[in-house]
């Protein structure tokens, strides 16, 4: 028998490795291009995310 899923919760918590922020402190240039190395990573994980999210509602409208 076939179980039924009515509601799907998904919860995340991201946060960045405080000792990272610490060490890059003293020297800007590396620290800012951790930044947009770190947003483009997060961009690229939420990309992901989303495309998984879609692909699992998609594979249920189909059954």
């Amino acid at each position: 028998m076939p179980i039924e899923i009515k509601e799907l919760v998904i919860k995340v918590t991201v946060s960045e490795d405080r000792s990272a922020n610490n060490r890059s402190a003293g020297n800007g240039e590396q620290s800012a291009r951790r930044k947009k190395g770190g947003a483009k990573e997060r961009n690229d994980l939420v990309a992901e995310c989303v495309e998984q999210v879609l692909q699992i509602l998609q594979s249920k409208n189909e059954r």
